[in-house]
């Protein structure tokens, strides 16, 4: 009987990886022109992107209660073991939300095997983690070590990411409209981490060209033997500068990359222009 890995959308993993290992992903919530959206069921990112760019406000929510409610008694019906990978409690409500009803359906099934993981992750950060997880399930790995590799990815996960208009992280509540107004006058383009599941500002850079070449630099900075492991790279609408950073860590050594775009419930405080690299600063 092997593992079943579950997710949310916020992992912005690619519909490639999502069908190759049948991983189950429960959609956040997506508000906008007063319509609620299940995020990549019911719309995609470039709707998204392209409603921001024309002055439009995206506002985003965590997964229902009740949809957990649903999934999880389907679970525990089956019998078998389970992993809900999640995005970061510093950033959303889905995780808390996700284990009360944990503790609610163990009450009634004592037997389910059934974990809830807080991976203080986001977007690809979470989602490569979720890739090792369902990649050693389908090896047969047991739930134990899936559990451990789990815990050390997402300690070690780094998220080094910039954004092409500090109005969207405004409208986010992530900046404040003064610091975006003198950013976007300045063109302050921020390189941002994640830190204990919170975003973090940890350089800011003067242009475009000259933040992405940082981002690059950091990586090599930062990531050990980039020839061993997989790095994230994905956009908020902008293909061609994902494959301009693809080309750039090659020549660093990376051999095997996930890109994806940045899905809608991301996207819809980082906006259009994101670009994100992930990859671990520790190898096992």
């Amino acid at each position: 009987m092997g593992v079943k890995i579950i997710t949310d959308s916020a992992s912005d993993l690619p519909i490639d990886i999502i069908e190759k290992y049948n991983i189950e992903v429960i959609p956040l919530l997506v508000h906008m022109q007063d319509k609620e959206y299940r995020d990549t069921v019911d719309i995609k990112p470039k709707e998204v992107y392209d409603y921001m760019r024309n002055g439009g406000t995206v506002k985003t929510a965590q997964i229902p209660y009740g949809v957990f409610n649903d999934k999880f008694r389907e679970y525990a019906s089956t019998g078998e073991q389970y992993i809900y990978i999640a995005f970061s409690s510093g950033l959303s409500g889905t995780y808390q939300t996700a284990k009360l009803v944990e503790k609610e359906i163990k009450e009634e099934y004592p037997d389910f095997d059934f974990d809830v993981i807080d991976t203080k992750c986001a977007s690809l950060g979470e989602g490569l983690v979720v890739l090792k997880a369902v990649m050693m399930a389908s090896e047969g790995c047991s739930k134990e070590e899936i559990l451990k590799t789990v815990d050390f990815y997402k300690n070690h996960m780094e998220h080094i990411f910039t954004v092409e208009d500090l109005d969207y992280l405004c409208r986010g509540g992530r900046v404040s409209k003064t610091a975006a107004i003198m950013g976007n006058v300045l063109n302050i383009k921020p390189i941002l981490d994640v830190e204990d599941g919170k975003l973090i500002p940890i350089e800011k850079i003067r242009g475009r060209k000259k933040s992405i070449k940082r981002m690059i630099e950091i990586v090599e900075e930062r990531a050990p033997n980039l020839s061993q492991q997989v790095v994230g790279i994905n956009h908020g609408d902008d293909i061609e500068l994902a494959m301009f950073i693809k080309q750039k860590l090659e020549e660093l050594g990376v051999k095997e990359f996930v890109i994806s775009e940045v899905g809608a419930s991301i996207g819809a405080h980082s906006g259009p222009g994101t670009l994100s690299i992930y990859f671990l600063n520790k190898l096992q």
